[in-house]
């Protein structure tokens, strides 16, 4: 199940960013590339952010054929007691809010290297899983 990379859900929104083109480019390099995972919580993270967040909602039906396409054949972590205990034990340990811990504690049981997110520390690693930052400048 070993993929290099893991998405955190602001890469997937970027993706859609007319607003931040230069953010937009990376994201969608990134969705281009073959070897990615996201678990069921970005999933859910995306579908909430595309129907109620975005300044242009997708449609319903573009929505589905994404979520089809592109999103649900990565979905590679889906909700378990132990990825659970796993982010408990990472927001206890590290202080992060506990949805960022449940990202890391899924990019770790997916195998990935790298979890790409501009919500946690660039460089810092998490057990295997070190964090990147895609759209940092420099």
């Amino acid at each position: 199940m070993s993929g290099d990379s893991f998405l955190d859900t602001n890469v997937l929104v970027y993706a859609f960013d007319p607003a931040s083109p230069k953010k937009r480019e990376t994201a969608r390099a990134l969705i281009g590339g073959k070897s990615w995972w996201v678990s069921w919580q970005v999933v859910q993270e995306f579908v909430h952010v595309a129907f109620h967040r975005f300044s242009a909602p997708l449609k319903h039906r573009d929505l589905v054929e994404y979520l089809e396409v592109v999103l649900w054949p990565r979905c590679r972590v889906f909700p378990s007691l132990e990825i659970t205990r796993h982010a408990l034990r990472l927001q206890k340990d590290t202080g992060h809010r506990f949805y960022d811990c449940l990202v890391l504690a899924s990019a770790e049981a997916s195998g990935a290297k790298f979890l790409f997110s501009e919500d946690l520390q660039h460089g810092r690693s998490y057990g295997a899983v070190q964090v990147r930052n895609p759209f940092r400048e420099g």
